[in-house]
């Protein structure tokens, strides 16, 4: 499948592969340079390959609160809360942003007939409409996959608000950490929300596939101005990585609970039922047999997925993510490890190709922002 800005990025430099099925770019010159313009000035992603699904009707709301495991009733308009969609055993199907609409779309024709949306990653987005099909649909609830009649572009690091300001005004600035609302662009009503998966402040824009490639181009010609410019998956994996935001098919999976990758705060569990909700009300009383920790190497060479993390000559885990951090300039990666051998601090080691390298658990997550 291809974005409405695969011709752009094709046509620019985009290094383009295959990610769940859509053309996308993962480089334009390097990932480092990408990475480090996010982090200093502002980096543009098209991320329109993550699905967008609708939910309207009167049983919207009610609906929704059974599907994810972050309580959606009583969210005000505008607000954005991430939640998990879990099996019956509790294992994640996905990691998904729950939106409510803003009272800034009230009176928009579009989004008239929808309360609330989901966004979901792109390599799940099937399997959570067939997820959602078969519960079944109730009569008051309506569904409506808007993933190819929209695109999404996000805006991130220091200098995003300052490119954005000028096209979409100084209220932005103002906007609260997960929060959206609507807002006039080129002739539409399109969502932004303050949003993103680089560990920098930033914003997520919705717009019509139609006007995409307009409002891309006045980005990119904006971002130049400012040190930054566009930005492919590689460096976005690098920059969630410092961040510790954990990675669907990598730190998540059906195999993996919630409170298993330390997700805790976004499982509301009283007076609450969803798939796995028993399941997990039992694993928060026994207590969690593994913790998702942070790696950091003392040599150069970079563990990748799979990788087994030693202590004292046994295997006590495994990588699920690493990278040579490029904010750091070492080699960082995320495990799940039994939780005896969890402590900040603990000397492992890291069994890269027959190999032991020494590393270091570390707080989660390796870089934060300062403001």
């Amino acid at each position: 499948m291809r974005t409405p800005l695969s011709d752009w990025h094709a046509s620019h430099g985009g290094r383009m592969v295959d990610f769940a099925g859509w053309r996308m770019p993962v480089q334009y010159t390097s990932i480092v340079a990408e990475h480090q313009a996010t982090r200093t000035a502002v980096g543009l992603f098209d991320v329109s390959h993550m699905g967008r699904i609708f939910f309207g009707g009167a049983g919207a709301e009610a609906f929704l609160d059974t599907l994810v495991t972050r309580r959606v009733r009583g969210m005000q308009p505008g607000q954005v809360r991430y939640g998990l969609v879990t099996n019956e055993n509790g294992g994640i199907l996905d990691d998904v942003l729950v939106y409510r609409k803003p009272d800034s779309m009230e009176s928009d024709v579009a989004y008239r007939d929808f309360t609330h949306w989901l966004v979901v990653n792109a390599s799940n987005r099937d399997k959570i409409l067939s997820w959602i099909s078969d519960r079944p649909l109730p009569s008051d609830v309506v569904l409506d996959d808007r993933t190819e009649a929209t695109a999404m572009i996000a805006a991130q690091g220091p200098r995003s608000g300052e490119l954005l300001t000028p096209l979409l005004g100084t209220e932005l600035l103002a906007m609260k950490y997960y929060t959206s609302r609507g807002v006039a662009l080129a002739g539409n009503n399109i969502i932004v929300s303050r949003t993103g998966y680089t560990g920098e402040d930033g914003w997520e824009l919705v717009v019509p596939s139609s006007r995409a490639p307009e409002v891309w181009e006045q980005l990119v010609s904006r971002a130049g101005l400012l040190g930054g410019g566009p930005a492919g998956l590689g460096c976005r994996d690098t920059l969630r990585l410092e961040a510790a935001m954990p990675l669907y098919g990598h730190e998540l999976n059906e195999n993996i609970t919630p409170l298993d990758a330390g997700l805790d705060f976004a499982v509301n569990l009283e007076g609450r039922e969803f798939p796995g909700a028993a399941v997990l009300r039992q694993q928060k009383s026994k207590g969690v047999q593994r913790a998702r920790v942070g790696l950091q190497l003392d040599g150069r060479r970079v563990p990748r997925e799979g990788f087994d993390v030693v202590r004292q000559g046994s295997t006590i885990g495994q990588v699920t993510s690493g990278t040579f951090s490029p904010t750091l300039d070492r080699p960082i990666a995320m495990a799940y490890v039994d939780t005896d051998h969890s402590e900040i601090g603990t000397a492992v080691d890291v069994d890269i190709r027959g190999k032991l390298e020494p590393a270091t658990i570390v707080k989660l997550p390796f870089y934060r922002r300062s403001t």
